[in-house]
């Protein structure tokens, strides 16, 4: 069978927020850059809502007036539900942060994605749809190039010297190396669905994020989305969700009753999708790197959603992979060692999101008693939360301890250095 082969400087395996904002980056730096995404765009996809600082990737790469132009729900606070029904007092972004980050969207995925491929596209990303990678190409033990599938079944080969696998919770390189390690602590599952006419609150909170307090460590959220239809979903430990049946729609509108608020706001609105379920939500890989390759977004790690950070650590994660990838370009060193700072960036900005993952499922902590005792935290904390992930929480976290038990750092996630040690490699 002939393969027909393709010559590039940089190979993006995946054309989601992570890797169009990668290839927007280096197509604008004059890098030939393709891009190998697997479906048809527009495709569904979950994780609608944006944190203020995710502004900062979107501006870089030319986002923001066609955020402003598109039909997105403005998002202009988060608030939180307790079981009773009782509202927190709205945060909104704009009383913490004066810059027009504090003005953000809830996204529907199918559109959000294409216009992140097509701007990366625009920039002169080349970018096949319907290319599903099927293996790696090595040479002298480095990645040296991508053999895809197209939808008519031919094999193409993509040769390039640096290849970002941003293909998802799927990941392409982890899934093939064995190098996804779950988070033990964090093994949720999610259930979901949308409404149309469902409530929605008035004025500034139209469009804010609800958290919705659940017995047992779980929780829903309430997402506000254009053509008055919200996003609804129930996280929580598998067996708590499990525990009666398997039956996603009885398992949900059960949780729903057990929530005044959610039942409320759902109660005017009628079901407009099926059910999705997804498992085992929080993983990271055991490298973030081999030589010739860096993997990025959900390729590389996912975290539990309470915070909304999934669209943040995707974007955020491609603009920094593509920074390495160029900084690797210009000094012609495609090794695994090219991107450790990439990875203790990449890894210090999770932690410390980690962190605040785990403090919200610890039952026996409170943020106000925190707040009492240093009030000068609230402004730290609102920091994390809204996605300032290059700061020093140090302090934040020592203090957290005194109320709870804060998780150590992963050891996992730094580059593969030693070439060939954990992988099989094909000489082609």
């Amino acid at each position: 069978m002939t393969i027909d082969q393709y010559q590039y400087d940089v190979i993006v395996v995946g054309g989601g927020p992570a890797g169009a904002t990668a290839a927007a980056i280096l197509a604008e730096n004059g890098r030939q850059v393709v891009v190998l995404e697997k479906e048809h765009f527009p495709r569904y996809h979950v994780g609608e809502s944006l944190v203020p600082y995710c502004h900062f990737p979107l501006k870089r790469i030319g986002m923001i007036e066609k955020m402003k132009a598109s039909s997105f729900t403005k998002k202009l606070s988060v608030q939180f539900a307790g079981r009773s029904g009782k509202i927190s007092q709205p945060f909104y972004f704009h009383d913490h942060l004066k810059h027009d980050a504090s003005s953000t969207w809830q996204v529907v995925r199918s559109e959000f994605d294409q216009m992140m491929l097509e701007n990366a596209a625009e920039k002169g990303a080349v970018v096949h749809f319907g290319m599903r990678a099927r293996e790696i190409v090595y040479a002298d033990g480095s990645v040296a190039g991508i053999r895809a599938k197209d939808d008519d079944g031919e094999m193409h080969e993509f040769r390039a010297p640096l290849t970002i696998d941003a293909s998802g919770r799927n990941s392409f390189l982890m899934t093939r190396n064995g190098w996804r390690i779950d988070d033990e602590q964090l093994k949720k599952i999610s259930i979901w669905t949308y409404y149309k006419g469902a409530m929605r609150d008035p004025g500034l909170d139209e469009g804010a994020t609800t958290v919705a307090y659940l017995p047992d460590q779980g929780w829903f959220w309430y997402i506000p989305q254009p053509n008055d239809v919200v996003s609804v979903g129930v996280v929580a430990d598998k067996d708590y969700l499990y525990d009666e049946t398997r039956d996603p729609e009885t398992i949900f509108n059960r949780e729903v009753e057990k929530n005044l608020w959610i039942k409320e706001h759902v109660a005017p609105g009628e079901r407009c999708s099926e059910f999705y379920v997804t498992g085992d939500y929080s993983y990271r890989s055991r490298y973030c790197a081999m030589d010739g390759a860096v993997l990025t977004g959900d390729a590389f790690a996912f975290l539990d959603p309470v915070f909304s950070t999934g669209l943040l650590l995707a974007m955020v994660g491609g603009e920094m992979a593509a920074d390495a990838v160029e900084e690797a370009l210009v000094k012609g060193d495609y090794s695994a060692s090219q991107f450790t700072q990439y990875s203790d960036q990449l890894r210090d900005g999770l932690e410390s999101m980690r962190k605040l993952v785990y403090v919200f499922y610890d039952q026996n902590f409170n943020f106000g008693a925190l707040f009492k005792k240093y009030p000068h935290l609230v402004a730290e904390v609102t920091d994390c939360l809204i996605g300032k992930l290059d700061k020093d929480y140090t302090d934040l976290f020592e203090k957290i301890a005194e109320f709870a038990d804060v998780p150590m750092p992963l050891a996992h996630g730094r580059p593969l250095v030693e070439a060939g040690s954990d992988v099989s490699v094909a000489e082609s």
